[in-house]
């Protein structure tokens, strides 16, 4: 059954996203004592005892100027509301009912959305008498918790619960089919999140010209020919050197934690200062998390000049980082629209490779073939260096565990060499591809 949705909203620093760590268990959203801290609305996989839904965690609801931050800031809140199935408004008991607060009350009175009244931090006595205040708000229903301390979530349980049931009413499709989790990530002002609402064809993230605007990683479930794929963006990552807050230390772990989950990731920098070093860091850390890479190169707006900037792009790899040459490349503009599904594309077709499992007797036949080709060195020893037998040992990414007599004799330009044999002879033209080497006796084979 479908699971219901819950949206968390009200004026900054209320406690939203400390309710939400709560709800989902963990540390998902990034909390500090500054108004405004997030910025997207974040979903997460939430529970009270039994009770399983899914939670997302808004920006604070601020009456600003029509085309500031913060004015934008609510309009991601609208889209998390028209999302859910129930709003869970959040005030803050110690300091009362506030004019911000009686704004957005007649603002979600129009909405015509099932609202619960939380009354949040609500932990000592002096707060408590605020309460009876908030009943002017005109709300029918009304809970008092607090977030920090886990004080009232039985009294949450039971006004969700009419929600819960009408969602379970709910049917959804029988069929599980795997979610690919693809993360867009680079440094701050390469266009990530324009990047993703130009492909969700929505206004899902919070854009700007302000450098650093996304802080969490915000995900997205989205579809694209017939695959499901839920969509990670990410806040910038900057050199260590200029990040200097606490908050932005903790904006870069959640952009690589981010790394680490993804199944495939689109590196998108912007083409006119591509593939510096943060941009090689980035995908260095990708590459030895196994995961599926996309160089994709952002703000190509000329589609003329297109070809003139991949020949760069190309020559600037061959210069800066030949250990990248395998992954594929992607030339876009998020801005503009143009050929913004390529990275897509060029990630379902690496993600298949990356699952592929190779059968054992032609990866033998293809040893042969590539040790003859050209044969392995002679060992310390004097004696040559033979390779007896391959198997592959795991897929995400494949993995390949060698059988030989002298593993620390085989050079890393030999490695080099066998693996872009390996990728020609199995069509794996873009996948991570590791060898791993074991000095023992083959029950198939003997050192003659």
């Amino acid at each position: 059954m479908s699971k219901m949705k819950v949206a968390l909203i009200g004026r900054p620093n209320v406690g939203k996203s400390t309710l939400f760590n709560r709800l989902c268990g963990k540390k998902l959203a990034i909390v500090e004592d500054t108004p405004g801290v997030t910025r997207d609305w974040k979903q997460g996989n939430g529970n009270i005892g039994p009770m399983e839904f899914v939670v997302f965690d808004t920006a604070g609801l601020d009456d600003s100027e029509k085309n500031s931050l913060a004015a934008r800031m609510t309009k991601m809140s609208e889209y998390a509301i028209d999302q859910a199935d129930v709003c869970l408004f959040m005030v803050d008991a110690a300091s009362g009912v506030l004019a911000e607060d009686e704004h957005f009350t007649r603002w979600l009175h129009r909405k015509n959305k099932p609202v619960i009244l939380v009354i949040n931090k609500a932990e000592n006595k002096k707060a408590r008498e605020n309460i009876p205040d908030f009943y002017r708000l005109g709300f029918n229903e009304m809970v008092v918790i607090s977030g920090a301390h886990g004080e009232g979530m039985i009294d949450l349980y039971e006004a969700l619960d009419p929600y819960h049931q009408k969602a379970e009413q709910r049917e959804e499709q029988v069929e599980k089919e795997e979610v690919i989790k693809i993360a867009i990530v680079g440094r701050p002002n390469a266009g990530k999140s324009t990047y993703i609402n130009s492909l969700t064809n929505s206004d899902r993230l919070l854009t700007g010209p302000e450098p650093g605007i996304t802080r969490d990683s915000i995900s997205i479930d989205w579809e694209y020919k017939g695959n499901k794929i839920k969509l990670y963006d990410t806040a910038g990552v900057r050199k260590k050197a200029v990040i200097s807050l606490d908050l932005e230390k903790m904006a870069v772990s959640d952009s690589m934690r981010a790394i680490d989950f993804a199944h495939a990731v689109v590196l998108l920098m912007d083409v006119e200062n591509a593939l510096e070093s943060q941009d090689i860091e980035i995908a260095e850390k990708v590459i030895r998390e196994g995961r599926c890479l996309v160089l994709a190169f952002n703000k190509c707006d000329d589609k003329k000049a297109q070809e003139k900037v991949k020949r760069a792009m190309r020559d600037k790899l061959n210069y800066n980082a030949r250990f990248l040459e395998f992954a594929p490349m992607a030339f876009l503009s998020a801005q503009n629209r143009i050929s913004i599904f390529s990275p897509i594309e060029e990630a379902l077709k690496v993600y298949k490779e990356w699952n592929q499992e190779l059968n054992k007797r032609t990866l033998n036949e293809w040893l042969e073939f590539v040790t003859q080709e050209h044969p392995l060195p002679l060992a310390k020893s004097g004696r040559r260096v033979k390779i007896k037998y391959i198997r592959q040992i795991n897929t995400r990414p494949p993995i390949f565990l060698l059988f030989t007599n002298h593993p620390e004799d085989i050079k890393e330009d030999y490695q080099r060499y066998m693996v872009k044999s390996l990728r020609e002879c199995f069509n794996l033209p873009h996948t991570p591809i590791r060898f791993m080497f074991r000095e023992t006796d083959n029950p198939y084979a003997s050192d003659k």
